[in-house]
Parts: structure tokens; sequence; C-alpha cells
């Protein structure tokens, strides 16, 4: 960590919370002002070209269709952050799903399969950080190997097929509407609200960043950065235990085979966003517009019924252009 950004750290911290939440949005702004342009134009664009883009149907389901990567993307912008990933996102809300779907099939509790789900996923991310930071083993390989057992474990709890669910309040769930947005849109929208303070206007935040940016240095300066790897990643844990829950209701079955490749998208959005893969750099602005960016563009694929392969071409090549555009974003940050 440089001198310069040692005192920038210092007289941050000598600010108090709220002026330093305030200042740090405003900068988030300013940094992102690119990227909004970005989604402006591409909005723009694809309301002007295709003829039922901009219908009040299709936006709704816009925002249905985003969910499980916006969600997702909140607590994994945290993992980025800390200069970690995590692979695992995508079997975890297939094995939170089969859970609750097999919780609330044998007790015929809505509540019991809603919390063992969220438990399951909990205990997953959990045990994630525990691996990463206790035994220092990198979090890629970690999360690999995760990704394996976790999705396998999905399968022995499922007996190797979707689960169905027959208590019909469950569906309720994934339904569930207030002012014309379900369940799992309020949801998207309150983890884009609370982590976003947390990274902002927290201590936490604060401490995320600075291990992200410099974790020996963060050390020395009391953050107990074991216990910070463990948390966020329980909280990916949670915050994937949550989604599968809702995804199982919406599809009415607990399905080990589902989310197969949403990891991907998620880190996508992530980077795309600006959330720097080295650790470090992250907004809460940046990853809203990234999840929207690819939103829109899934949603006008589908719209022009776009064949599945050639989406995947699409797919990949938003991830190697986010990739790049992160890389050039640290150059430069390194020549400033």
């Amino acid at each position: 960590m440089t001198a310069n950004r040692l005192t920038e750290e210092v007289g941050m911290s000598a600010q108090p919370a709220g002026q330093q939440g305030l200042m740090k949005l405003l900068r988030t702004l300013l940094d992102t002002s690119g990227l909004i342009a970005i989604f402006v134009l591409l909005f723009m664009a694809l309301a002007l070209l295709i003829p039922d883009f901009m219908t009040g149907r299709n936006m709704v389901g816009l925002l249905l269709s985003i969910t499980l990567i916006g969600s997702l993307a909140t607590t994994m912008m945290l993992v980025l952050a800390l200069g970690e990933v995590d692979l695992s996102v995508a079997s975890i809300v297939a094995f939170a799903g089969v859970v609750a779907a097999v919780a609330t099939t044998s007790s015929g509790s809505v509540l019991i399969g809603v919390i063992s789900g969220i438990l399951a996923g909990g205990a997953v991310g959990a045990f994630n950080g525990l691996v990463i930071a206790k035994f220092g083993i990198n979090s890629l390989i970690a999360t690999l190997a995760a990704m394996e057992f976790v999705r396998g474990l999905a399968y022995i709890t499922s007996g190797g097929d979707a689960v169905m669910i027959t208590v019909p309040a469950f569906f309720e769930l994934g339904s569930a509407a207030f002012l014309g947005l379900t369940l799992p849109v309020w949801t998207m929208l309150a983890c884009f609200l609370i982590f976003g303070v947390v990274l902002n206007m927290t201590v936490f935040g604060r401490n995320v960043l600075a291990t992200g940016g410099n974790a020996e240095a963060a050390a020395l300066a009391g953050v107990n950065v074991r216990r910070l790897k463990i948390i966020v990643f329980g909280l990916q844990g949670v915050v994937a235990g949550i989604v599968g829950v809702l995804l199982a209701s919406r599809m009415g079955l607990g399905d080990p085979n589902t989310s197969m490749g949403l990891e991907l998208a998620v880190i996508s959005a992530c980077v795309l966003g600006g959330v720097a893969l080295s650790g470090g750099v992250a907004t809460i602005t940046g990853v809203v517009v990234g999840v929207l960016i690819m939103g829109c563009v899934q949603n006008a694929m589908g719209l022009l019924n776009v064949p599945t392969f050639y989406q995947y071409l699409v797919r990949g090549a938003i991830l190697l252009l986010a990739v790049m555009f992160d890389r050039w974003k640290q150059t430069r940050r390194q020549s400033h």
C-alpha cells in the first residue's frame, strides 16, 4: 500500500461515518458514469430496435429475469472485493432448493422448508470461508471443489431426480406480489440496498475493501482477516440459500440440475460493473448497472429468438470483454 493511499485512508477514518459514506457515494457515481452512459445507450438502442422491448409486461419480465444474478451479485461483490472468488454459488442455489423442497414436503411446513434451505446455503458458504481462511487454500480451487461436492449433495438429497413440492402454500413465495413486483424482485432490491449500505457506510465494508487491497496491511491495522473471510463467504451462502428457496418456489420443485453456469454470469455482471478481480475495488452502483446490462442483453436475445448456442457465444464474449475491461482499469490505476 502506498504512502498516499495510507494518508487517504487515515484522513477518511477521521471523518464522520455519514460524511465518509456520502463522499464515497459521490466518487462511485463519478467513477461509474461511463458505465451508466453505456447502459443508457444500450437501453435506448434496444427500445428503438426491438418493438416489444419497452412494453410494461416485458419490463416486469426483465426485472424478474435478473433476480437470480442480481441478488447473488451483491454478495459476490464482497467476495471479489476481498480478492477472492466463489464458483460454488450455482451449486449452493440448487442444493438449497432441494433441501427446502424435501424439508417442506416431509414436514408439511413452509417455514421449516424455508429455514432449512437458507441454513443449508449459509452452512456451505461458511464452510467455504473456513477452508479458505484457516487453511490458506486458494479460493478458486476451494470453491471449484465445493461446486462439485455440493452439486453431488443436491443429487444425493433429491435421490437423483427433481423433488416435487406438495405444499401449495410454498408456491406463494415465488408468486406473491406487492405494487406489481413479485417477492424475488423485492428480495433483489433489498439486497442492493442492504449490501450497498454495508459496502459504503460501515466499518465492515471498509475492512473488506482494505483487505482486498492489501491483506497484510489490513491485518497489521487490526482487521481479523480470517473472520472477515468466513463472514463474507457465509453471507454469500445465505443469499444463495434465499435465492435457491425462491427459485424452488417459482419452479414448484427442487431440481439438482438447476442454475448450471450461473456463477459465471454473476461474476461477469460484477466485473462488468467495475469490481476488480484483484480485490480492493467495488461499487454497488457499478454492480447494479452491470446486472442491468447483462439482463438487457439476455432479454433482447430472447425477444429476437436468438438460438441458444449463439447466446452462449454472446455471454462468453461479455465475460471476456469484462475481464479485458477490468485489466485495462487496473493498468490505468497503476499508471496514476
